[in-house]
């Protein structure tokens, strides 16, 4: 079962996009071209690879409050507004509520 909210990891670019439930993943999704390579990651960490019917596959691969911190770390070094070093998070549903804007 998915834990929401997740976030859109799409290869190739730090970008994250928060996705606060299934109806937002759809939403986001609906104009996206997709490569093998682009994942949802969970609150609880899973990673869920996404199919052309906009439906989650979950992979075996869990990630890590470590990860999750890096590639918050990228997102918000693109934007610049952030100190890079004080980011730091104790869960991943910390750092994913994060990005909620």
């Amino acid at each position: 079962m998915i834990s929401w909210p997740c976030i859109l990891k799409l290869s190739g670019d730090d970008e994250l996009i928060y996705l606060g439930s299934e109806q937002e993943l759809i939403s986001e999704c609906r104009e996206l071209i997709f490569s093998d390579d682009d994942h949802v990651i969970d609150s609880a960490g899973a990673s869920y690879l996404i199919s052309e019917k906009i439906t989650l596959i979950k992979t075996n691969r869990i990630i890590t409050v470590g990860e999750v911190t890096q590639l918050i770390r990228a997102n918000e070094f693109k934007k610049a507004e952030l100190c890079l070093t004080k980011i730091y998070f104790l869960t991943i549903s910390d750092a994913i509520n994060s990005l909620v804007y």
